[in-house]
């Protein structure tokens, strides 16, 4: 099938779902030339940091889905649970206030960091000022658990006469939010057109539903652009399954075919020693995108990514191509890992 009949069959079956319009489309494709200069890759960035409402980032796109859905339902509240400096749950209380929905808010403890800074700062600075109710959840690496006690605090509202929605975050449940990437992915490559196209996306890959609508979205336009993901929360092998996993079933969702196993390509070497702790390449990375494109990165997500970026670069295994870094935004948590960006120890930060 041509591109154009594809991309159109593509946009009418994301029309079938809810949407909340809410986010700046399309995002800026724009050259990273000095950093690329310094790496010896010809680097473009995809400006998903300017989505638009509530600092942005690709949350935005994934809440139009889901927020639609909620307007569908008629709903009041909106739940949704995450880490303490979780961009999801910022971006998800910044748009529910518009529709004049109050947000619920989980706080789980992935990230071993007990200092005020962290604790008050950033994002969580933003979701107290947006008015959110915050709760906490004990465990970090449960999500059945944190979706369970949502589901539970769920129906205590529904019992006040409230008409809650739930934004879920397990692997259990259908991936709406993925859909803003499929739709994303077919944005991109439009962009990429008149350069000739791109060869390679780098994304951070962690709940994987941005990954896994930009391998669903690229796969179902017949598009050769590789989709790289740099794991942001756990180990390769085990978010390789995850992201097969959620693309086949996004896959199924629109009706199209699922892409090809071997298009799963993931690459943890930025992980150590953990989600949202700090490393010497991340670290790095971060300074690199400022310090040569007056760039924000933060340090849980996108420099990450940037760091499995520049090491890839450095190994060689970008030369001759010309590269996308997916810029998903998160600038917010900066602030809540200032003491940590210049700590000297790149142990347990």
């Amino acid at each position: 099938m041509p591109e154009e009949p594809r991309r159109a069959a593509l946009a009418e079956r994301l029309a079938q779902f809810p949407r909340h319009r809410a986010a700046h489309l399309p995002t800026a494709l724009e050259p990273a030339r000095r950093l690329g200069a310094a790496l010896g890759i010809d680097l473009w960035m995809k400006r998903d940091d300017c989505t638009g409402p509530g600092f942005g980032g690709n949350k935005i796109r994934q809440l139009e889905f889901y927020l639609g859905r909620a307007v569908a339902e008629g709903a009041d509240t909106v739940l949704i649970t995450g880490a303490v400096q979780s961009n999801f749950v910022r971006a998800t209380a910044a748009l529910a206030r518009p529709l004049g929905m109050d947000c619920h808010i989980q706080l789980e403890e992935r990230v071993p960091k007990a200092d005020p800074l962290y604790r008050g700062s950033g994002n969580v600075l933003l979701d107290r000022l947006l008015g959110a109710t915050l709760h906490s959840y004990p465990e970090g690496e449960d999500e059945a658990g944190a979706d369970a006690a949502l589901k539970a605090l769920a129906a205590r509202l529904r019992a006040e006469g409230r008409r809650p929605y739930i934004v879920p975050l397990g692997a259990g449940h259908p991936p709406t939010g993925a859909l803003g990437y499929v739709e994303a992915a077919a944005e991109t490559l439009v962009q990429a057109a008149p350069l000739g196209g791109m060869d390679r996306i780098v994304v951070g890959s962690g709940s994987a539903l941005t990954h896994a609508g930009l391998l669903v979205g690229v796969a179902a336009l017949g598009a050769a652009t590789r989709v790289s993901g740099i794991c942001v929360r756990r180990p390769a092998l085990a978010q390789a399954k995850r992201v097969t996993r959620r693309a086949g079933e996004l896959a199924a969702m629109l009706g199209v075919p699922a892409p090809a196993p071997d298009s799963v390509h993931l690459d943890d070497a930025s992980l150590a020693p953990g989600y949202g702790r700090l490393n010497a390449a991340t670290r790095e990375a971060i300074t690199l995108a400022a310090q040569h494109e007056g760039l924000f990165l933060d340090p849980v997500y996108t420099g990450k990514v940037m760091a499995g970026l520049i090491a890839l670069a450095r190994a060689g295994r970008l030369a001759g191509e010309r590269v996308v870094f997916l810029h998903t935004g998160g600038e917010p948590a900066l602030f809540a890992y200032g003491d940590d960006l210049f700590a000297e120890d790149d142990g347990a930060q």
